[in-house]
């Protein structure tokens, strides 16, 4: 299936935030972890991917701290503030309604899904 930017782009600070709340941290990481969850659907480009991550730091959502990784390459991780948290909680129930809208009108039929 061929992916439509614009459709990423408004669900990825969600998709962000549950992916570094699960535990991972740093862009590329990030970016693989959006690959995999997504069953290979989803590709987060670094066009995106970085100015979303730089975002939710601006607006406290995330703290980041530089670290050197085993190769010696420095990395910057990311780790959700309590904010951040609470934003996500938040998302999570928006996104739910506003995705049973958009179904109801696309006449697509819900599926519920359970959150962890």
């Amino acid at each position: 299936m061929t992916q439509n930017p614009d459709l990423l782009r408004g669900a990825l600070e969600p998709v962000v935030l549950e992916l570094i709340a699960a535990g991972a941290s740093y862009g590329y990481e990030i970016a693989r972890a959006v690959e995999e969850a997504s069953g290979g659907e989803l590709l987060a480009q670094e066009g995106t991917l970085y100015p979303a991550l730089h975002r939710l730091e601006k607006r406290g959502y995330l703290r980041a701290a530089w670290k050197t990784s085993p190769e010696g390459r420095k990395r910057k991780h990311y780790h959700l503030t309590g904010a951040g948290r609470r934003y996500l909680e938040n998302l999570r129930t928006e996104w739910a309604a506003f995705s049973r809208t958009v179904n109801r009108i696309l006449g697509i039929a819900h599926v519920g899904i359970v959150c962890p």
